[in-house]
């Protein structure tokens, strides 16, 4: 058997193989990362503040953020409800079509987001499948805020239940099934055992969930119409600008969106170090056969 400090050191990459990593590292994040992003806020800044409020400040702009803002609110709560309740089924029953389950949340991941849009707009398009009873009562869908939401709900729903089903697969179901035995409710349950034990993974997936719904493009392209203040989200509008040479609109927009992704960054790593100060902490309690220690 190896001793300890052989052990040590066949586990030890030497120092220059560890800083040529890490300087390989630093450099694809600052080539690949940090200079495009410094270099929008350069670009947006280039003709000066008053340039860039004045950016900001136009009507589409204006539209366009606040339209991002709201589908991405509005798709939150169903990608919640949808997320838990699938992962809830998937990680705590065995019942018959749950492989069909597991595949139809992957779907969205393998569909590219254009073809998404393109069946929802043979679905609900004017020559689509309904096309001819929505005209006929006045309903629009494509071209309007409802296919927005519809496509953006269909790109975002796999995260939060992506995120949950192994969490609640490894935390099992001992806790559900001794409080349904002392006389909780389902809800109690719910409110008191499941839902704080996955309120860290809940959170990290909604925050996956409003990135990808601010930021999507190819789906919302399809089905937008690209009406200037009413269907273009903040994504399309900052590819009209820079189509049309403005470049100060065109980086102003995409620097809201630059702003708006590092404050996700933030959250998604404030959530990260919650959920592995909790995992330490759950470790530390656990005797050291549960814990994987032998002693």
């Amino acid at each position: 058997m190896m001793s300890a400090p052989a052990l040590r050191r066949a586990n030890t990459e030497p120092r220059w193989l560890r800083s040529l990593l890490l300087g390989l590292g630093l450099g694809f994040l600052f080539f690949f990362l940090a200079l495009p992003l410094l270099a929008v806020f350069v670009e947006a800044l280039a003709a000066g503040w008053p340039a860039y409020r004045d950016a900001l400040s136009d009507g589409e702009t204006r539209s366009a953020i606040l339209l991002t803002v709201f589908v991405a609110l509005f798709v939150l709560p169903f990608n919640v409800v949808v997320g838990v309740a699938a992962a809830w089924a998937i990680a705590k029953f065995d019942f018959r079509g749950k492989s069909l389950l597991i595949t139809l949340i992957d779907l969205p991941f393998a569909v590219s987001p254009v073809v998404v849009g393109l069946v929802f707009l043979l679905i609900f398009g004017a020559q689509g499948l309904f096309g001819g009873w929505l005209a006929a009562h006045d309903v629009k869908v494509v071209f309007a805020l409802p296919g927005i939401v519809i496509v953006t709900m269909f790109i975002t729903f796999p995260f939060v239940a992506r995120e949950l089903i192994p969490l609640m697969q490894a935390q099992g179901k001992d806790e559900e099934e001794a409080a349904i035995s002392l006389g909780a409710t389902g809800w109690q349950m719910f409110r008191r055992v499941t839902l704080p034990n996955i309120r860290w993974g809940l959170l990290y997936g909604v925050i996956l969930a409003n990135a990808r719904a601010m930021g999507e493009f190819g789906a919302v392209s399809v089905v937008s119409g690209h009406i200037r203040g009413e269907t273009n989200t903040l994504p399309l509008h900052v590819e009209i600008l820079y189509n049309e040479y403005n470049a100060v609109g065109a980086f102003a927009s995409a620097s809201v969106l630059a702003l708006l992704a590092l404050v996700t960054l933030v959250a998604k790593a404030v959530v990260e170090w919650h959920m592995r100060r909790e995992t330490r902490m759950l470790a530390a309690e656990l005797p050291p056969e549960k814990a994987g220690v032998v002693p």
